[in-house]
């Protein structure tokens, strides 16, 4: 039996000059967009015209590269998300849904992807609407989002540790 790793053809991991570009620029797509949809996030905003505007944007912004090669596939790798307060995760409501709008002081997870050629840049950004380094958030919820960033630079920190990959087990 072959091993799957004995191939004559060459391996696409990002050794490989244009699967690197292609990471990159769905990152930077990625955090493009990202910064704009930060921007939308507003009291009074309705989530799903936030989202509508991601993936728009995202839409948009991966039209304009690789343009030549029309059978490579770009776009949303991961729909435009914004979960408020209690909703942890992956809400990316249809217009059938009820209409959820932004306030004042709401904690704001927004979550978001691009791919070009299925290689993936994902983002994710938590805010709470109306503070800033001028008016910072306070009591539980500042407790709450400043504990998830340290949780986050600690798992960010465990990840540069080497661990061994299946690769190198067998």
């Amino acid at each position: 039996m072959a091993d799957m790793y004995d191939s004559d053809e060459e391996e696409l991991t990002i050794e490989n000059d244009a699967v690197l570009t292609k990471y990159k620029t769905a990152g930077e797509i990625s955090n493009l967009v990202m910064k704009a949809v930060i921007n939308e996030v507003i009291p009074g905003a309705s989530v799903i015209d936030i989202c509508s505007f991601g993936d728009k944007m995202i839409l948009d912004e991966t039209a304009k590269h690789y343009k030549k090669d029309k059978q490579l596939k770009k776009g949303i790798a991961f729909p435009t998300c914004i979960c408020v307060n209690e909703v942890v995760c992956h809400f990316s409501p249809l217009r059938s849904d009820p209409i959820v709008t932004i306030k004042e002081g709401d904690l704001v997870k927004i979550e978001l992807g691009v791919h070009i050629d299925g290689y993936a840049g994902v983002v994710a950004h938590s805010l709470v609407v109306g503070s800033s380094a001028e008016n910072p958030a306070t009591g539980g919820l500042a407790d709450a989002v400043l504990a998830a960033h340290h949780c986050a630079e600690a798992a960010s920190g465990l990840s540069r540790l080497e661990i061994p990959t299946n690769r190198s087990l067998m």
